[in-house]
């Protein structure tokens, strides 16, 4: 957030490491999930005119951390796994103004053949 727009100079390093940062799994408190969440959250926020182009991409970051959360089986504990489910959905939430909508539209897919309602 100190960066402000000025984000957008580094959206494509960015747009690396938060999907890195997504895929792996980081153990049961899951810190480094939570916080690349909210690194996101504040870069979408930011730089908001640029994430159209990058959005096939973070979507499907984003829809599989959800998946993950969904079905890991670990010791990571329920409050984290909901916080992780939050930010996710935050960010797709974000995803979806800055983009006019689109992400509805590509999601509307996804909600007819899950059968899992929590996801």
């Amino acid at each position: 957030s100190r960066l402000g727009i000025q984000v957008a100079r580094h959206l494509k390093r960015m747009e690396r490491v938060i999907l890195g940062y997504l895929e792996v799994w980081d153990g049961p408190e899951e810190e480094a999930r939570l916080g690349i969440l909210q690194t996101l959250q504040s870069t979408i926020e930011h730089a908001w005119p640029r994430m159209p182009c990058r959005l096939p991409v973070l979507l499907k970051a984003l829809l599989k951390l959800i998946w993950d959360v969904h079905t890991d089986q670990g010791p990571t504990p329920e409050l984290v796994k909901t916080s992780l489910l939050q930010g996710a959905t935050q960010c797709l939430i974000l995803l979806d103004q800055c983009s006019g909508g689109q992400v509805k539209v590509l999601l509307e897919g996804v909600y007819s053949s899950c059968e899992e309602p929590r996801v």
